[in-house]
């Protein structure tokens, strides 16, 4: 018999056959959450709910930095049967201000050190929503005395778990609405692909307001038995001495982390073996090829690549775990879901080698967005498929190589240009830590390149050499008219570069 795919249901499971196993440890606090606390966590938050008028599918947000009260209340909400949405620390108070009032969230729990911003945000919507401050170092999320007996109602599969609002540059952001199926095949697909279990170890670098940091790092862990380490933030400084003190055996990373792990300490000065690593799992935006291979190079650890949205739950190409059979510069093939190339005008399905849409369909594919059901249906064809808005292609042996964004993509003079390509031509020049490309107006070829850069600590480089650099590496056509330096690039949650901001500065 199939065993239902709920959080619940995974939460129980766990509590029962390993109550006193780690779930998440916290360094901050040095405390330690294990699979029953987790259990209990969950049904007194469920409880809370229920006694302050909430029922089955109401939105539950949280304001708050990673560690062990977030965790509670993202798989607490959702073990209840409530909707929880997750609200981005970097979102501006306009964007604010619309989810909290589209998602039509019943409840917020808030750190004291964003009370201000959110009261501010709720001001403005006139809708009553109960606000609870948490208290980030206490050892509960609040008294079980505060949470008097309620029976909680049964979930399904196709229930509704989980609200996440993306960070789009362009117009208002969209309501991802994923079902504990969606965010239980994420968790169930990045298991089998990692071959991970009980024994494993990973260290969530990404925050909780991401689908990333949730489905990868706290949700699969759920699936396979084993355990995260769960600092409150990134710290490039404390990220080797964390892996090696508590033993870590993968790490889930983006770029933007890989680029400052390069060039920080050695890991070896904190004791850590490249052993004990099994892996190092990058998503939420390609990994430049000269990283990759910098990085397996320096520290002595495989990389996987991966490729996921928030409409897919996280995880739907990935590497094979297999190093030998691993293609630098490709997220790898479609793993738990299917996937396909198709004409961006006629649908027409490519073939190997012949670039268009990258389209997928899966258990892990959201219901459709939030109270938008015209861009629902834009988002799925008649099949069921959904359009990720993303351009690559697959190569002969099923490989995806991904080579921008259909609204990111530079047309100049009627020559599509792939913002990638360019990115990748700026990495390889010594002095570049990061560079990102945008097509920008011009009246005579309809659209000119800009390009934006940060420099590696230390170095300097002028826009005339960067310039030099770039026609030796891409010729006249490509070089980028314009390049700024910049002291960072602007980013989504996930540290996914948002181009088409860069039009702004």
């Amino acid at each position: 018999m199939m065993q239902p795919r709920t959080v619940r249901h995974y939460i129980d499971w766990r509590a029962r056959t390993q109550p006193e196993s780690a779930y998440l440890l916290a360094p901050e606090t040095g405390r330690t959450l294990t699979y029953g606390a987790l259990q209990r966590a969950s049904i007194s938050l469920a409880r809370y709910l229920a006694a302050l008028g909430l029922v089955k599918g109401d939105k539950v947000s949280f304001m708050l930095h990673n560690g062990l009260q977030a965790a509670r209340l993202l798989l607490g909400a959702m073990y209840g049967g409530y909707v929880v949405q997750p609200i981005n620390l970097l979102a501006q108070r306009s964007q604010l201000e619309y989810v909290l009032a589209h998602s039509d969230t019943r409840a917020v729990f808030v750190a004291a050190e964003f009370h201000a911003r959110l009261r501010a945000a709720l001001g403005a919507s006139g809708r009553r929503i109960h606000v609870r401050e948490v208290d980030v170092d206490a050892q509960h999320l609040f008294g079980d005395a505060e949470a008097p007996l309620h029976e909680l109602p049964p979930i399904a599969e196709d229930d509704d778990a989980l609200l996440m609002y993306t960070s789009g540059t362009t117009g208002k952001p969209k309501g991802c609405l994923l079902s504990h199926k969606n965010c239980i095949a994420g968790g169930e697909f990045t298991s089998a692909a990692h071959r991970l279990g009980a024994g494993d170890r990973v260290l969530c670098a990404l925050p909780l307001y991401h689908i990333n940091g949730q489905i990868v790092t706290a949700v699969a862990p759920l699936v396979h038995g084993g355990s995260v380490v769960m600092p409150n933030r990134f710290s490039a400084s404390a990220y080797w001495p964390l892996v090696a003190q508590y033993r870590c055996t993968w790490l889930n990373v983006v770029p933007t982390i890989i680029a400052y792990l390069l060039h920080g300490p050695d890991p070896r000065a904190h004791g850590l073996a490249p052993s004990q690593v099994r892996f190092c799992r990058s998503a939420s935006a390609p990994l430049p090829p000269e990283q990759h291979r910098a990085f397996e190079q320096r520290f002595g650890i495989g990389i996987i690549e991966t490729f996921g949205m928030t409409e897919t739950a996280a995880p739907c190409f990935t590497n094979p775990f297999d190093a030998t059979r691993r293609k630098i510069g490709s997220p790898g093939t479609a793993f738990g879901n299917e996937a396909k190339i198709v004409d961006p005008a006629s649908g027409a399905t490519l073939g190997p080698r012949q670039a268009g849409e990258i389209m997928v369909r899966g258990d892990n594919v959201m219901k459709g967005y939030y109270k938008d059901a015209e861009a629902t249906a834009r988002a799925f064809d008649a099949e069921g498929w959904l359009r990720s808005g993303d351009l690559g292609y697959l190569d002969a042996d099923g490989f995806l190589f991904v080579t921008g964004r259909i609204k990111e993509l530079i047309i100049k003079g009627g020559e599509n240009i792939a913002p990638r390509e360019i990115d990748e031509a700026l990495l390889r020049h010594p002095a570049v830590l990061e560079a990102a490309a945008v097509g920008i107006a011009d009246a005579h070829y309809g659209q000119e390149i800009l390009a934006a850069v940060v420099l590696k600590p230390g170095q300097a480089c002028s826009e005339d050499e960067l310039r030099a650099f770039c026609e030796r590496e891409l010729g006249r056509y490509k070089t980028p008219k314009r390049i700024r330096v910049l002291d960072e690039l602007p980013k989504g949650p996930s540290g996914k570069v948002q181009r088409l901001k860069l039009v702004e500065f």
